[in-house]
């Protein structure tokens, strides 16, 4: 059986795979810095309601499966994740290596996962099982 969230007036099943990467798709997000954003996307995604299903980081992108709640567009929770957690990053881990408070970069990628949500976890999954630096965003 399917799982449907509600609010008011509305009966909703929103999810999205993000995919996002650090300025100049620098290989940024390793050791402390990896540790950081993960903690990072974790409160900020809590702070705004938004649960993370699955997430992956990898030394240059991250991946992410995300539940929204329809109130917000999916620009403004990225806006707001990439945003806050650039300046978070710069505060917590002093990173000089860009220029400003600018850690990812402008653009990213977003498509809706419908009914296919296990296919789509399996793959943020999945993404370089050879790594041995894995780290995944559990919400557990």
């Amino acid at each position: 059986m399917h799982e449907w969230n509600s609010l008011s007036h509305v009966r909703w099943d929103c999810k999205y795979h993000i995919v996002f990467v650090p300025k100049y798709r620098k290989k940024a997000l390793y050791g402390k810095t990896r540790r950081q954003v993960r903690e990072i996307l974790l409160s900020l995604s809590k702070q705004l309601g938004v649960e993370i299903l699955e997430g992956h980081l990898m030394r240059d992108h991250v991946h992410m499966c995300l539940k929204v709640a329809p109130k917000y567009s999916i620009s403004y929770v990225i806006g707001f994740l990439k945003g806050k957690s650039a300046v978070r990053i710069h505060r917590a881990l002093g990173y000089k290596r860009m220029t400003g408070m600018h850690f990812w970069s402008r653009g990213y990628c977003v498509s809706t996962v419908g009914l296919d949500e296990e296919t789509i976890r399996r793959y943020i999954r999945e993404q370089e099982e050879n790594d041995s630096g894995q780290m995944y965003l559990d919400m557990e």
